[in-house]
Formats: structure tokens, C-alpha cells, sequence
């Protein structure tokens, strides 16, 4: 009982140098974002948009990357079913914004087991420029997205930048999976970065050469992984090109969900992880300090010494997820549930120990098995 107890109060305070890294690494993060933009560099781009079915948000997402201010770029809606009622979406962004350059893109060829990646893969052929920015469907940009976003390629030793992102949420379940990407995925994300640099990329914003795409074996090199986006980040970075995260935060519209629905998208998404980057994973362990300090409110019988490792811990881990989710992301799921934290922490820890058994996942109707690397195999 005695190693018990010690164990947990060791990775209380493991958890706690995790919170000030993080809150150090969101305040480093904001210090140098400088959110200005060059009225010289303005270089025409292609935003590739692969779709699939049609969620509430979907027509105003897309009006979003309709509406830059801008001097040229083109927009690319990939699809691969002729009758995706998405299409219609398209057809009258096409008439709403007839001086925009778009087009759509309708093929069900594969390139691989990530059928997002062979969609990206389709419409990359209708590409006219050389830098593509990738996007997912969920996600709504203001008027002046693709002028900040461009702005760190002016560095020709920049491969990829990409952008956090602030979520809004309807429902219960989707609420606790916002909460937990703001106040604590994102600030994992800025840990990262100010550790070992940014080696990843986000679905939410990829803006990447086209010859860096090139360099690392086009889409057809990232075909058969499930974290794509990772893969597009992680690759050009081993090719020795830096990945930028940009000072500019989209938003995030999660659909409304089933608490059992979001449950499983959470157990898929840590297997992922796990074998897409196993250290990082177990890494994870030092991070649960809501729970290492209740379970040692309990082992201890309530001891004083306990709740004082609480008060600190909860109190630390709180002013983290308050400092990266409302001051650096303005996430407006963190500033009105921002006292919900540790019950979420709670249940990602289960997620946490569920990620560790299974390599079997349910993906947009396919039954895949998760490898070595974060690669899939279809069943």
C-alpha cells in the first residue's frame, strides 16, 4: 500500500511539471504568433476539399473558404459517389460565387484504405497551382484565412504549416470531446512544439508545396494510414523541411453525436496513437494528474497531505486548460464548461486503458485493422 501510495503522489507531480510546461508553452506560443501578414507575398493557391455526405454546418463551411479576400486561388471539392447529396451543396456554392474558381471532382478510383486520401488523390489532378491547402468539411475559416496561412512559405525551408483550431459543440457528447481537445489534445500539441518542434499536421489547415507532396511519395505514400494528416506533417519533416504552426485558429463544427458514437471515435483515435506513435502514448501516463490525486485521496483514507496534492493538482491542471482553451484559443466550449474538466479527464483516462487492447476499428462503413505505424489493412 505504501508503494501505491508513493507511486501515485510521484506521478501527481509528474502531471503537475506537465500543466506548467503547458502553460509556459501557451504563453511562449502567444509571445511569438504575431498575426501580421505581408502585402507582398500573396502567391495564387489550391484548396483541395474532400467531401463526403452533409452535416448541418456544411454549406456555411464551405461558403468560408469562398469568401477571401484574396487575389487568386481555386477551390477543388473532390467527392466519389455521384450521389452524394454533397454535390448539390457544391452545384450552389458554384452559383452563389460565380467569380470564384471551383470545381468538382467526381471518381471513386482508389489509391488505398483511407478513402478521405484517394479523394484528395482525385483532385489533385484539377490542381493549377503549386501550393495546395487542404481542409476538412467541418471546418470554417474567416475572410482573411489563406493570407495568413501562406505567410510562413515565404521560408522556402518551410514544407507544411498548419493551424489549432476552437470547436463548437452540440450536445453532450460532442461537448466533452471539444472540452477536451482545447483544454488538453491542444495543449499537448504546444508541449510539443516547444520540446521538439512541430512534426505533425492537422486536418483542420495543411497548407503544403506541391514539391514537398512530391518529395515524400504524393498521397499514394500516406494511402493506408488512418492519421493522414499526421503523416503529412510527419513525413516532410524527415525530409528536413520545418512544419510551421501558424498563429491562425479555424473553427471546429462537431456534428451532434452519441455518447456511444463519440466513445468509440475517442477509443479509435487512441489506438491510432498507439501504434502510430507508441512513446508518445505511454507518454501519456504522466499526464493524469486529476486522477493519480483522487485515487490518492482514497488510498490515503483522506489523509490531509492528500487533499493538499489535489487542491494543487486540480488547481494547476485547471489553469492550464483556462490559459490554452480561453485565452489562446478563445473556445467558447472551454469558457462556459470550463468547471467540467476534471470529469472529462476522468473519462479519458478510461479511454486511455482502452486504447491499449484492440486493433480493430469501424471506419465510415469499413472494418479495418490498425498496424505497425498507424497503417490500416482492410478485413
Amino acid at each position: 500500500m505504501m508503494i501505491i501510495k508513493i507511486l501515485l503522489l510521484v506521478l501527481c507531480f509528474s502531471a503537475i511539471l506537465f500543466y506548467i510546461c503547458g502553460i509556459y508553452a501557451a504563453l511562449a506560443f502567444s509571445v511569438t504568433s504575431t498575426n501580421s501578414c505581408s502585402s507582398e507575398y500573396h502567391p495564387p493557391v489550391t484548396i483541395l476539399k474532400p467531401l463526403s455526405g452533409v452535416e448541418t454546418d456544411t454549406y456555411a463551411n464551405l461558403a468560408s473558404f469562398c469568401q477571401q479576400h484574396y487575389p487568386k486561388y481555386q477551390i477543388i471539392f473532390s467527392v466519389r459517389d455521384r450521389q452524394d447529396p454533397v454535390i448539390a451543396v457544391v452545384e450552389k456554392l458554384k452559383q452563389q460565387f460565380p467569380a470564384v474558381d471551383m470545381e468538382l471532382v467526381v471518381s471513386d478510383r482508389l489509391i488505398g484504405a483511407n478513402l478521405k486520401v484517394s479523394n484528395l488523390a482525385n483532385g489533385l489532378g484539377a490542381a493549377k497551382y503549386d501550393i495546395l491547402i487542404i481542409a476538412d468539411s467541418d471546418i470554417s475559416v474567416g475572410e482573411d484565412y489563406l493570407q495568413h496561412v501562406v505567410q510562413p512559405l515565404q521560408d522556402q525551408k518551410v514544407g507544411v504549416v498548419t493551424c489549432l483550431y476552437r470547436s463548437t459543440a452540440k450536445g453532450l457528447a460532442a461537448t466533452f470531446e471539444a472540452l477536451g481537445t482545447a483544454s488538453d489534445f491542444h495543449a499537448g500539441v504546444l508541449v510539443s512544439r516547444l520540446l521538439e518542434g512541430v512534426k505533425f499536421a492537422f486536418g483542420s489547415t495543411i497548407a503544403i508545396r506541391r514539391q514537398v507532396l512530391e518529395q515524400i511519395g504524393g498521397f499514394a505514400a500516406i494511402a493506408n494510414y488512418l492519421a493522414d494528416d499526421y503523416q503529412l506533417g510527419y513525413l516532410p519533416s524527415q525530409a528536413g523541411y520545418k512544419v510551421i504552426l501558424s498563429d491562425y485558429i479555424v473553427n471546429h463544427h462537431l456534428a451532434k453525436t452519441s455518447l456511444a458514437d463519440c466513445g468509440d471515435r475517442q477509443i479509435r483515435w487512441a489506438r491510432c496513437i498507439r501504434v502510430s506513435r507508441p512513446g508518445g502514448y505511454w507518454g501519456l501516463l504522466f499526464t493524469f494528474g486529476t486522477v493519480y490525486s483522487l485515487l490518492l485521496v482514497i488510498f490515503t483514507g483522506g489523509a490531509w497531505f492528500a487533499w493538499l496534492v489535489l487542491a494543487v493538482t486540480w488547481g494547476m491542471r485547471l489553469l492550464m486548460g483556462w490559459i490554452v482553451g480561453v485565452k489562446i484559443l478563445a473556445d467558447p466550449v472551454v469558457r462556459k464548461f470550463f468547471w467540467l474538466i476534471p470529469l472529462r479527464d476522468i473519462i479519458y483516462f478510461l479511454i486511455w486503458c482502452c486504447g491499449f487492447v484492440g486493433n480493430k476499428i469501424q471506419w465510415r462503413g469499413q472494418q479495418l485493422k490498425l498496424v505497425k505505424g498507424g497503417k490500416l489493412e482492410m478485413i
